[in-house]
């Protein structure tokens, strides 16, 4: 048992004490990893191939559109029992038929694809399959860190998993292209397949205990959500947060690739900024093995902050080295927030509870994508380009300013962790 009560298991050796200093020495840990790892790799190549798959299949920006939203959709209907269960049943074996079914999903459309049969509405319900599957994976990782590792080795952890899957997002969509060019979507869409199924066979491996609980599904998703609203910090920094991501996904993904066709060169210029951001995310994570702040959340609201900085650079059309130095600082910000912040949720929140509280965060940052949309929809008559950059950059600003003079926020702090 860890000093929380848990049973921190390695594959099939039962409890264990005392932990080695690295996580990776835990096999455990390192299978956990290795699956991440390999799901990751295949899904930095399907946006690319899906946008093909679809453009194959007749259909243009708005059966796109539809493709996305049918994906995006089940997983913020589905994320709240994702958490719940997430909590009731084995997160090892929660996690293998999450990723099993993406599989399925995945698999049956690079059929459908190679097949020749493939239209806008095939896509976009095997895309509904795979958002189920996102529902009920992305709480139970939450979880399972908790389990595999020491307390005191929680954002080192964080890190590690967040180390490989963001090298993998700087070759990933190239790789993806080489791959759509040569041999069609349908390959690329079939890979994706096959690494989520080894992802589901390295996941079952882990084996780890179902919680006991004598509550019914519904009994413990009031119960969440009473545990959600009573901590001021997780609530507070959701609400935030959704705004925030809301701001940016419109600035970047939205307004950016426009402004740099109309104010640099087009194509070429994304491309290096998309490569600035992904060497940041990279950059960030190694900063977040070294550094270990005390001020675990204020940190993770204060670095949320830097995504203003490529928004406000793209608004005053900065020469491109500074518009790239922009870029990778904020995406180095990035994930310094999101490692904190992840680790601040462990550390203070019951392992028991951990699933829901991720999904109820979970559904706000999803919002977050629809809403940026509304935002530019609703602006696009009143501004150009980029005045809404300069807004949007102005909300991220602001909601962080408003996030950190939540006293909660600076009273969620790194834990000590007594030596064993």
């Amino acid at each position: 048992m860890d000093q929380r009560g848990n049973t921190r298991l390695d594959e099939g050796t039962g409890p264990t004490e005392p932990r080695p200093t690295s996580p990776l020495r835990i096999p455990a840990f390192r299978r956990f990893v290795l699956a991440n790892l390999i799901s990751a790799t295949g899904s930095a190549m399907a946006p690319l191939a899906l946008a093909y798959a679809v453009i194959e299949a007749g259909g243009g920006a708005g059966a796109l559109g539809v493709v996305l939203a049918a994906n995006t959709v089940p997983t913020v209907v589905f994320l709240l029992v994702g958490g719940v269960l997430a909590d009731r049943v084995s997160r090892s074996r929660l996690l293998f038929g999450g990723n099993l079914l993406a599989a399925v999903a995945q698999g049956g459309l690079a059929v459908v694809v190679a097949g020749g049969r493939a239209t806008p509405a095939s896509i976009a319900a095997c895309g509904f399959v795979s958002g189920i599957a996102v529902a009920f994976t992305t709480p139970a990782a939450q979880g399972v860190v908790t389990q595999l590792v020491a307390p005191g080795q929680l954002q080192q952890a964080n890190a590690l998993m967040r180390l490989p899957t963001n090298a993998v997002k700087v070759v990933g969509p190239v790789t993806g292209g080489l791959i759509v060019a040569f041999g069609g979507p349908a390959w690329a869409l079939g890979l994706d397949a096959g690494t989520f199924a080894v992802a589901a066979l390295l996941l079952l491996g882990l084996r780890l205990d179902a919680p006991v609980v004598a509550s019914s599904a519904l009994a413990d998703l009031r119960a969440g959500w009473r545990g959600f609203w009573s901590r001021t910090w997780l609530w507070t920094y959701t609400a935030a947060g959704t705004v925030l991501v809301a701001a940016f996904l419109a600035g970047y993904q939205l307004l950016g690739p426009v402004t740099a066709q109309e104010e640099y060169d087009g194509a070429r210029t994304w491309g290096f900024v998309q490569g600035a951001f992904s060497f940041g995310l990279f950059a960030g994570t190694v900063v977040c093995l070294r550094w270990k702040p005390h001020r675990l959340l204020g940190v993770a609201v204060a670095a949320a902050g830097g995504l203003a900085l490529p928004l406000a650079a793209l608004a005053l059309t900065l020469p491109l080295p500074w518009l790239l130095l922009a870029t990778a600082l904020a995406g180095v910000c990035l994930d310094v927030a999101g490692v904190t912040w992840v680790t601040a949720l462990q550390q203070h929140v019951p392992s028991a509870e951990l699933g829901r509280m991720s999904s109820f965060n979970q559904v706000g940052e999803r919002l977050a994508i629809p809403l940026s949309y509304l935002v530019v929809a609703l602006a696009a008559g009143a501004w150009d380009g980029r005045a809404m950059l300069l807004v949007c950059a102005g909300i991220v600003v602001a909601a962080t300013v408003l996030n950190l003079c939540v006293r909660d926020i600076h009273r969620v702090n790194r834990l000590s962790v007594p030596s064993s």
